[in-house]
């Protein structure tokens, strides 16, 4: 080759070198001008809503409390986030309710509403709105000039938002929100004789004979259902720990039939590693979904899409640690004369216990996530309960309750996990 030759090759390499320097940011950039058009980011700002955003992080740390008139008859009706079984029973109401000819409520930094054959709301800063609902509309009066934002008015329906709280007044009822900062009714109801007991007298109580009692009024807590919220937890716990486990000791002898080294018939091999491909190639949604509609609903259908899922991949993980374990250990075992099943035994499991170990339990915590959602399809576990939370759309304190207990659960998971690595694998005995 000569000089000249030489010389256009290594010009024509490097115009190539720039070029392919300038073609990469510029596919990246298409790429992404690409996402901005099809994924519509340009008209997030439209679609976002602030307002429900504030709402629904607010739901997730405090509680409403309603006070509710039926203007029909003056019934009045106290409860937690208006649920029937968080009714405050005759005779208990909130301390900053006030009960006699007309009920008063004072929601803090001077609004003051009035309930009764007349509605008033005291607004600091604006004025006093009054109405008298009946058959004919709210009648509602407001004082002169503009009417501010956070009033809707129409002549059957008046609500007033303010920072206070809410008032919304309709022909047959009137009532108010008030939002508090906390989990109410979270260890007892208000039916329950330990309500709004202290902590103190509590334990006291619980020293002198009242420990079952107390542990079974929060155990059959009707609004927060703990105990429920347990077998919850405790079933998604089971689909994970059945399906991988049940996935690990089926893929463990189909893994010697795709290793190399102990299966020399091809046809074999090729077969028990199509298998595995198509069982984690299937997503374990996919297969919770196809074994949902053929088995229904239920954890044992959430465990079975685990196992399938987990069998293809611990095939293929297994198969490639058989196929690197030290074939001088093996006709070790085998010079002492002993069997086939005996060298397998004595020869090849001991060598692929750490990879096997590591690897069943890295996917038992993962294991433990995905359960979670594979319980929302399924109809079980703490899926189910985060789902049906969910989908009120009013209760997000409980959202967060049961998002907190499945960040726990994982963390259990990864702390025992690790931990049983460092003993089984490493014989950690002093668990640094």
């Amino acid at each position: 080759m000569n000089t000249a030759t030489l010389q256009m090759q290594t010009v024509g390499r490097f115009r190539l070198k720039k070029r392919m320097t300038l073609a990469v940011p510029l596919v990246i950039v298409a790429y992404f001008a690409y996402i901005f058009i099809a994924f519509d980011i340009a008209g997030l700002g439209d679609r976002i809503s602030l307002d429900n955003a504030r709402t629904l992080v607010s739901d997730s740390y405090s509680y409403k409390t309603h006070i509710t008139q039926d203007n029909r008859d003056g019934v009045i009706t106290m409860s937690i986030e208006g649920e029937r079984k968080a009714q405050y029973p005759e005779g208990m109401m909130p301390d900053w309710v006030s009960a006699g000819d007309v009920t008063t409520v004072d929601l803090g930094t001077g609004h003051l509403i009035t309930l009764g054959p007349e509605i008033r709301y005291d607004i600091p800063g604006y004025g006093t709105v009054t109405a008298q609902p009946d058959e004919t509309g709210v009648n509602a009066t407001f004082p002169p000039g503009a009417m501010p934002d956070y009033i809707n008015a129409s002549k059957n329906r008046v609500m007033i938002a303010t920072d206070a709280g809410r008032l919304t007044i309709t022909r047959n009822r009137a009532e108010v929100f008030k939002y508090s900062i906390g989990w109410e009714i979270f260890f007892f109801t208000l039916d329950s004789p330990y309500y709004g007991v202290g902590a103190g007298e509590l334990v006291s109580r619980a020293i002198t004979g009242e420990a079952g009692a107390i542990a079974n009024a929060f155990w059959t807590n009707t609004m927060w259902r703990h105990g429920d919220v347990f077998w919850a937890l405790l079933e998604t716990l089971l689909m994970a720990f059945l399906g991988t486990f049940g996935a690990a000791m089926i893929a463990l002898p189909l893994a010697f039939l795709a290793a190399r080294n102990f299966t020399p018939l091809g046809v074999f091999r090729f077969a028990a590693r199509r298998v595995f491909d198509f069982l984690r190639g299937v997503d374990g949604l996919i297969w919770t979904i196809v074994l949902s509609r053929a088995f229904g609903p239920g954890p044992m259908t959430g465990a079975l899409a685990i196992l399938l899922t987990d069998t293809g991949s611990f095939g293929k993980l297994f198969s490639e640690a058989l196929e690197n374990v030290d074939e001088k250990q093996i006709e070790g075992v085998a010079s002492t004369g002993a069997k086939p099943l005996q060298r397998y035994r004595f020869g090849v499991i001991p060598q692929i216990t750490p990879v096997l170990l590591s690897q069943v339990l890295y996917h038992l915590e993962s294991n433990t996530r995905s359960a979670t959602i594979i319980g929302a399809i399924t109809g079980g576990g703490i899926g189910l309960l985060l789902t049906q939370a969910i989908a009120t759309q009013k209760d997000w304190e409980e959202v967060s309750y049961y998002i907190v207990l499945i960040i726990l659960l994982v963390i259990f998971m990864d702390t025992l996990s690790g931990w049983l690595r460092r003993k089984l694998i490493k014989g950690d005995e002093g668990g640094h």
